[in-house]
């Protein structure tokens, strides 16, 4: 017996990828570390950007990279062991993550930052150049 999935339909052809990113998205979602999605409005001359926030208290630069493989935008954060301290209550998570980002075409990473324990990082999707192409139309006989 043959597994039915949600874009297994033969009218939805070449939908493979799709639907393996969104079941590794649904089985990596774990809810750590929170964060927030937010646009910014477009200032001048520059376009409106998305912003996406993440709450990375004890975190240090090092300790995080953020990464774009295909259309998906992945933070990574990862914690060396701390040895010389001796915990008597530990309530503050030191554990590494993954969070992944699905990006719509055409948008694009402009930067990150952290401060103050957020990780914020920018998305922009820049204009399309306008591109007119003339089709030469052959001629047969």
């Amino acid at each position: 017996m043959s597994r039915m999935t949600p874009l297994g339909s033969p009218l939805l052809l070449g939908l493979e990828s799709m639907e393996k990113t969104l079941e590794r998205l649904a089985k990596g979602n774990d809810g750590y570390p929170p964060y927030n999605i937010e646009r910014i409005r477009e200032t001048g001359s520059e376009p409106p950007r998305l912003r996406i926030t993440l709450a990375v208290a004890g975190f240090s630069e090092d300790d995080l990279e953020v990464t774009t493989e295909e259309s998906q935008l992945v933070i990574r954060g990862r914690q060396g062991e701390q040895t010389e301290r001796d915990y008597l209550h530990r309530g503050i998570a030191a554990r590494q993550f993954q969070r992944v980002f699905v990006l719509a075409d055409g948008l694009q990473v402009a930067g990150a930052s952290l401060k103050n324990g957020l990780l914020s990082i920018d998305l922009i999707r820049p204009e399309p150049e306008r591109m007119v192409r003339k089709i030469n139309i052959s001629v047969s006989q």
